[in-house]
């Protein structure tokens, strides 16, 4: 399987990681050989109840003994993604009422950006510095990384940058501006948080110019950060929240929320101003629900807190610099990027899954199923550092 899948199946990187998947379920992943890892990544924060978690295994088979695809979004009610709509709106702050259902959270993000246009009129954006929103072009247009952006050029014009937590930028929103928009936590710049209150000065300053504040949730949503949504860490309300990743449970989705007044410009002037033929996929979006009912109706959300303090408790040890994130939106920053790819390496061989960061090298992404019991936190935790026990005394 391995060699068919270096050849046949186009790649990411010039050396993936390429465990031969068996199945996986809970906390771990197993290979073809039966050998067991231990995941502390799930799938980059999208397995948030854990693999193949019993409540969504079933609403997959229920939903697609029903009926599977059956007309593009926005035409037919489907129970599923109507379900799921609703109890978004259910559990977001007012305005947001309305949601719009995706295939992947890049996709809502090029959403997101023309909702915004079209409700101010205006073409500038603005992103944050380091900021990473996913790969189409609107998306990849918000990075100001040159090194990924530079091949793929021209990208979506007409935006510009400001520093994540920099007050002093924030005069660079004017009244020309569409929207700005920005991770609530910033994922590859190192799980960043917003510090002082910033994010509420953000959307203050969009107010006074009439700008959209856009948050992306697509990592810190669906109880990953002691919230159902990250922005409700920091007392602000964005005017379009985007989500993906966690809110399929395994499955592939995106969506985007806004005051049903927002959104319903996307259905008029013209017509159909933003379509896609699978979005809302009665299967995925019973995965969602399912998902979101489990969260919500558990105590998951507390739970991420209290497991952020053993991880914090245990994550101690001289090539530990520091550990940054909130809940379960955690990385363990190194002295060096090349200690950070040893670690990730070598815990792969001892049956532990980590992961790098996009643009902070020295960080090592901890972003396992909500549903990690504490005793598997221990266990992965004793990996890692008899892992760095070992790396520090190949150092000395």
């Amino acid at each position: 399987m391995k060699a068919d899948f270096l050849k046949y199946q186009a790649q990411t990187s010039p050396h993936p990681l390429a465990v031969e998947v068996s199945h996986a379920k809970g906390s771990y992943i197993y290979d073809i050989s039966g050998k067991r890892y231990l995941d502390f990544v799930a799938g980059v924060s999208a397995a948030s109840i854990g693999h193949c978690h019993p409540a969504v295994v079933n609403a997959i088979k229920m939903q697609s003994e029903k009926y599977l695809h059956v007309m593009v979004y926005g035409e037919y009610a489907q129970d599923p993604a109507v379900q799921l709509t609703r109890l978004l709106a259910e559990n977001l702050p007012e305005p947001l009422e309305q949601t719009y259902l995706v295939n992947s959270g890049t996709e809502a993000i090029d959403g997101a950006m023309k909702l915004a246009r079209r409700v101010t009129g205006r073409s500038a954006i603005i992103s944050a510095n380091q900021a990473y929103h996913g790969n189409t072009f609107g998306a990849l247009s918000l990075m100001n990384y040159e090194e990924r952006v530079a091949p793929f050029r021209p990208v979506v014009g007409d935006i510009s940058h400001i520093n994540f937590n920099s007050f002093e930028d924030l005069n660079k929103i004017t009244e020309n501006t569409a929207g700005v928009v920005l991770e609530t936590i910033q994922g590859g710049a190192g799980f960043i948080q917003p510090e002082h209150g910033w994010l509420s000065a953000v959307k203050k300053r969009c107010e006074e110019v009439g700008a959209l504040l856009i948050l992306d949730e697509i990592q810190p949503g669906f109880g990953r950060t002691g919230t159902f949504f990250g922005f409700q860490n920091y007392q602000v309300v964005p005017d379009i929240v985007v989500m993906g990743k966690g809110m399929g449970g395994g499955m592939p989705i995106g969506a985007f929320t806004a005051s049903k007044a927002h959104m319903q410009l996307l259905s008029n002037n013209p017509k159909m101003g933003h379509i896609t033929t699978f979005g809302g996929h009665p299967v995925i979006a019973a995965a969602a629900l399912a998902t979101a009912k489990t969260i919500i109706e558990s105590d998951l959300i507390m739970q991420a807190l209290e497991k952020e303090k053993l991880f914090r408790s245990l994550l101690k040890h001289k090539l530990i610099t520091e550990v940054r994130g909130k809940g379960l939106m955690l990385v363990a920053i190194t002295p060096s990027a090349e200690i950070t790819t040893e670690a990730i390496l070598m815990a792969q061989e001892e049956g532990l899954i980590l992961f790098w960061l996009l643009f902070e090298t020295r960080a090592i992404r901890i972003t396992p199923p909500l549903t990690i019991s504490d005793k598997e936190i221990k266990e992965g935790c004793e990996t890692l550092l008899k892992v760095l026990d070992k790396i520090a005394t190949n150092m000395a």
